[in-house]
């Protein structure tokens, strides 16, 4: 297939130039008469005489009927080197009948044989010229000859108008062929080196492309952001992992200054920084295109020209938010450790003398029925012991592991028992409206209790968040995330006083919270669970608006 491309090619270029041969031979002759018909009007002598001015106008005329059916016979004549030699032989025909109408042989028309000996090589080669040379030598020889011998009708006699000799007329001969046959080898010379020259310019450029090819290659390949920009901050390349990386489409990013589309890039940018940054990584967080912050590891270098002249600067960068993220989970996971080995012992020892105090305290409500002050003191003391052993409760299940016990868990039984718990409880609030999206054929392959403390907790903390009234939602589905997995998803959605940017940032961690209630192990105890099963959990808020909090648990 890329033969004959090639060869369709080089037949419509070898067409275009048969066309411009054409025009160009007409504008030649258009020239050449124009300059005749003035020197008549002028009935200056201008070696045309003996022979009547309409004959030379004639040979005129059949110059331009042949270059119209030139062009006819490039639709026709499919052959090019055959329209070439047709166009060859008429040429040397009707030159021979012009020179023939000269007496006069020291004008130089017979200088047109060079130009059809010229144009000849460019399509025939040089060993073409040289036929066309051997060709137009015949043809001027044999013309002089008769010339000379008066033996043409239409041209006086060479020898008797001129009074040269047979030697002269001889030399004449051998001059023009040996200029004919030496401009054909010349020329051949010449066409060859340029084809040589050109030849080499397209393998040097076709080296060029494939490197820039490999170049472009390479760079559009790694999973490393490129972006070069110029001296005025113009973008000038920004390849498919800088596209992925930010989140921006390459169209809408090249050709604009980098502070319009990356301003935090712009403090790096001086040439001390860039210094300083040859041997250091700095990290950036960036307003990527999807709308959510990306924190990038950046290294900004200058770009050099060819004579190590700075033209740009080179940004090389790196996604770090899943680094980031696993470093916030490793350190979670250590204090989580430690935490849960303090509960384990703690939750024990202060577990066996709450359950000792609670049974006296049983005992004494029993047998001394308090009333007024004294029975509002033993309510008290009540409520903290059920405080303490919640607390403690919680303290236990950041110690444990995820049980090896596992079921496929109803999601719409637990989602219902949760809200008929937590309506009992003093955290409920009438006026919260509920709206519940549930399935009974959606399960989870998990710990039926922890399942039920994972909604619980969220549930519980969507109610405190609402002062007194105010949409708790529930929804349960089976979804598809991007590693190709299907989990059961739990979401949990309030319209509460909901959560700022700063404190979304650490809402798993242990003791943390931002009300006058709880021990601020809710989401840490949700968060540990979770992980516990390789799942997923995502938390979205909009302050004075509400939270959104997503949970996915794999479902086998």
């Amino acid at each position: 297939m890329p033969v004959l491309y090639n060869e369709a090619l080089i037949k419509e270029k070898n067409t275009r130039r048969l066309f411009f041969l054409i025009v160009s031979r007409v504008i030649l002759v258009t020239l050449f008469l124009g300059t005749t018909v003035f020197l008549d009007i002028r009935k200056q002598e201008f070696s045309i005489s003996q022979i009547t001015i309409s004959f030379f106008y004639f040979i005129t005329a059949a110059f331009y009927f042949f270059s119209v059916v030139y062009i006819f016979l490039l639709k026709f004549l499919k052959n090019i080197r055959s329209n070439i030699y047709l166009q060859l032989t008429v040429d040397i025909v009707l030159i021979t009948f012009l020179v023939g109408l000269t007496d006069n042989i020291q004008i130089d028309y017979s200088l047109f044989y060079t130009l059809v000996i010229i144009y000849s090589v460019p399509f025939l080669g040089r060993s073409g010229g040289l036929i066309v040379a051997s060709v137009a030598s015949i043809f001027y020889g044999v013309l002089v000859g008769l010339k000379f011998f008066d033996l043409l009708p239409f041209a006086s006699s060479i020898g008797h108008y001129y009074n040269l000799n047979a030697y002269d007329v001889l030399t004449n001969i051998l001059v023009h062929i040996v200029s004919f046959y030496v401009l054909a080898f010349l020329a051949g010379f010449a066409v060859e080196q340029e084809k040589k020259t050109r030849s080499l310019l397209e393998e040097k450029k076709s080296e060029f492309n494939q490197l820039d090819l490999l170049f472009r290659s390479i760079v559009e390949s790694v999973y490393t952001g490129v972006m070069t920009v110029d001296l005025n901050n113009i973008i000038k390349t920004f390849n498919n992992a800088a596209e992925e990386i930010t989140g921006f489409p390459r169209s809408k990013v090249l050709g604009l200054k980098i502070d319009d589309v990356f301003p935090e890039f712009l403090p790096f940018m001086n040439t001390e920084m860039i210094d300083q940054q040859f041997k250091n990584r700095i990290e950036v967080l960036i307003n990527g295109g999807r709308g959510s912050e990306v924190n990038l590891g950046l290294s900004v270098s200058p770009l050099k020209g060819r004579s190590e002249n700075q033209i740009g600067n080179i940004l090389i960068f790196q996604d770090l938010t899943q680094i980031t993220e696993m470093e916030k989970k490793l350190e979670m996971n250590r204090k989580m450790a430690i935490i849960g080995e303090m509960a384990a012992g703690w939750a024990h020892e202060v577990r066996n003398p709450l359950a000792a105090i609670t049974g006296s305290i049983e005992l004494l409500k029993k047998g001394l029925e308090p009333e007024g002050t004294n029975k509002r003191l033993m309510e008290i003391i009540l409520r903290s012991k059920d405080q303490l052993d919640s607390f403690a409760r919680d303290f236990l299940l950041l110690a444990r592991s995820v049980p090896v016990s596992r079921e496929f868990v109803n999601l719409e039984e637990v989602v219902e028992e949760v809200f008929e718990h937590i309506k009992l409880s003093p955290e409920w609030k009438d006026k919260i409206r509920i709206q519940k999206k549930l399935s009974a054929n959606e399960k989870a392959f998990a710990n039926k209790e922890q399942v039920r403390q994972i909604i619980n907790n969220l549930v519980l903390n969507a109610v405190q968040s609402m002062e007194e009234d105010g949409v708790l939602s529930v929804e349960t589905k089976i979804v598809q995330l991007d590693d190709e997995k299907k989990y059961a998803e739990i979401k949990v959605a309030d319209t509460g006083c909901g959560i700022s940017k700063d404190e979304l940032n650490r809402v798993f961690e242990p003791f943390f919270t931002n009300k006058t209630k709880g021990t601020g192990l809710g989401l840490t105890i949700v968060n540990h669970i979770v992980d516990g099963y390789n799942g997923r959990i995502k938390i979205e808020s909009t302050v004075n608006e509400g939270t959104v909090c997503y949970v996915w648990l794999p479902v086998i």
